[in-house]
């Protein structure tokens, strides 16, 4: 007599193996789903915090900007303004920030010139004051709370002139400041 045996059957403990590997590759595959969209979000958030660092302003201009004029010439010879953070900025060093002049006859990087005391150059821009700042003369961190005015010397724009001067920090946006030289030019004139 032959026995026969019956392959057609699907044992428990086959099941059961059958069902742990299934288990087993799901998990290993939603553990690496997961962690790449962690790691995926953690790089999002940081772009996202870099961006608004570098494209928000951190400085704001405080008050007015004066034009010192040439009465004899009619014509500008310097710009005097003050800037402060804005709020919630961060410390920026002013002797970092790259300072310049634009109209259409010059396009000019203007050079810090940190001997506020001399004659201020064409080309050349200093630190005149400092409001609420630390005591220390050489500290030109300008912080939460401090004001710096800042004297530009431009390359005398004559009446009825449009030109711009732009404020780059070393980290964030640039600060565009346009301003027309007025039909009449006094030694002190309030530039709108």
């Amino acid at each position: 007599m032959k026995r026969q045996f019956n392959d057609n059957a699907f044992t428990g403990l086959e099941a059961a193996i059958v069902l742990i590997a299934f288990i087993v590759v799901a998990a290993v595959f939603s553990y690496v789903v997961l962690g790449a969209g962690f790691f995926t979000t953690q790089k999002s958030q940081e772009v996202v915090h870099t961006g608004v660092s570098q494209a928000s302003s951190s400085m704001e201009i405080v008050g007015y900007v004066y034009g010192i004029g040439d009465k004899t010439n009619q014509q500008l010879t310097s710009i005097k303004f003050a800037v402060a953070n804005t709020a919630g900025g961060t410390a920026i060093d002013i002797k970092q920030m790259v300072i310049t002049y634009v109209d259409e006859d010059h396009h000019d990087v203007l050079q810090y010139q940190s001997n506020a005391t001399s004659t201020l150059g064409t080309g050349n821009w200093t630190v005149t004051a400092r409001y609420n700042s630390d005591d220390s003369a050489a500290d030109m961190l300008l912080e939460p709370g401090e004001q710096f005015e800042l004297q530009v010397a431009v390359p005398n724009p004559g009446v009825n002139k449009a030109f711009s001067v732009n404020l780059q920090p070393a980290a964030g946006a640039v600060f565009p400041i346009h301003k027309t030289v007025p039909p009449a030019v006094e030694p002190y004139n309030l530039l709108p």
